[in-house]
């Protein structure tokens, strides 16, 4: 078992005031200051576990599995390895990698976005510009999509329909010019986002592509895109904007890929816009929780899910870089009412309380 950093119920009570282990070292509060969000200061929550640090991989996003047996796997893409690394859910350990380098089935070039349905693992690879889609626990391989029409993936989103096909949403930014950064012109950014329909029940998966969204406007363009999440109940789709030369953000758009003409604040993210994710309940109540990349320490914003207003901010003692980030609402073993995990610094996985969160920012702990 690798080390990891564990919280017990006096620390997790007291986290709020101290300091606390991370891979071996501790954080001086007086040293790094909790950040400012316009003119408030986020709030500290402690992390219920760090793992090891695997400086190697370019730890880039997260998704869980829970396996049969009640336990779960946090699966997350390495980049720079070319690998998948599994973490136990509960309590960080590492369980094992996965796959290598390479074009073939079971290989990654440069794996990014990562989701997981039922028993099914979606990951995105921007340099073999598809999605791999494998069958846990094993990885077989299930399916391979988008070759045709994908040109630089990063992110992506899935929407179980009624009929118990899947919609899968794959933000795509490709670049003019990739060693300065040059933009595509306006016009070409309709391309910012792939749409595929899916059928779990076949053999495959039975992909069709279903075309291609993304505002042309100055106001509404996805320049920079990689984190997408989408609330079908309230037909929004929040996609972050990444480009620093116009201002980060979550630019809010709806299921049909229309540009609502409304952001999330730039104002509030002092980095870069990064990882989204949903906290639903059936009533239409919950949360978003948004990521802003801080070299320092990660900001993770709230809003309300219904209007999009602020709700507050928290971090955590130690993360920071986080790219993607996994919400998990039903619960684990070790954390029963959810848990949120995120990407750490490039090199591994940190996971928060839900509880924790919600006390911190006197949020719902659970659906009503």
């Amino acid at each position: 078992m690798n080390p990891i950093i564990r919280l017990s119920a006096l620390t997790l009570s007291l986290g709020l005031g101290l300091g606390l282990a991370a891979c071996g070292s501790l954080r001086d509060p007086s040293s790094k200051p909790l950040p400012k969000v316009f003119g408030a200061t986020a709030v500290a929550v402690p992390e219920g576990f760090v793992t090891a640090p695997r400086p190697g991989d370019e730890i880039d996003s997260v998704a869980l599995w829970r396996r049969p047996d009640g336990g779960s796997w946090v699966i997350a893409t390495a980049k720079k390895s070319h690998t998948l690394v599994v973490y136990d859910g509960d309590d960080g350990s590492l369980v094992k990698v996965v796959g290598r380098r390479g074009r073939g089935v079971g290989e990654y070039e440069r794996p990014n976005g990562i989701a997981v349905h039922d028993d099914l693992v979606f990951v995105v690879e921007r340099d073999n510009h598809r999605v791999q889609v494998q069958r846990l626990p094993d990885f077989a391989p299930v399916a391979i999509i988008g070759r045709e029409q994908l040109r630089s993936p990063y992110g992506l989103w899935l929407n179980p329909l009624p009929d118990g096909r899947l919609e899968m949403l794959v933000t795509d930014s490709f670049m003019a010019d990739y060693r300065t950064e040059t933009l595509p012109p306006l016009h070409e950014l309709d391309q910012r986002v792939k749409r595929y329909q899916l059928d779990p029940r076949a053999d495959g998966l039975a992909p069709e592509y279903l075309g291609h969204f993304g505002d042309t406007t100055e106001a509404g363009a996805l320049r920079m895109v990689e984190s997408i999440a989408g609330d079908p109940l309230h037909d929004r789709l929040l996609i972050a904007e990444e480009d620093l030369r116009v201002g980060t953000t979550l630019r809010v758009y709806d299921l049909a890929g229309r540009y609502s003409g409304r952001d999330i604040p730039s104002e509030r993210f002092t980095a870069q816009a990064e990882g989204v994710a949903l906290w639903a309940c059936p009533d239409g109540r919950g949360y978003w929780i948004a990521t802003d990349q801080n070299s320092d320490l990660t900001v993770f914003h709230v809003f309300d899910r219904r209007e999009l207003g602020y709700l507050g901010s928290f971090t955590g003692r130690d993360v920071a870089m986080t790219d993607g980030i996994w919400l998990h609402q039903a619960g684990t073993r070790a954390f029963p009412d959810g848990v949120l995990y995120a990407a750490h610094n490039d090199e591994g996985v940190a996971a928060f309380d839900w509880r924790e969160i919600a006390r911190a920012l006197d949020l719902s702990p659970r659906c009503r």
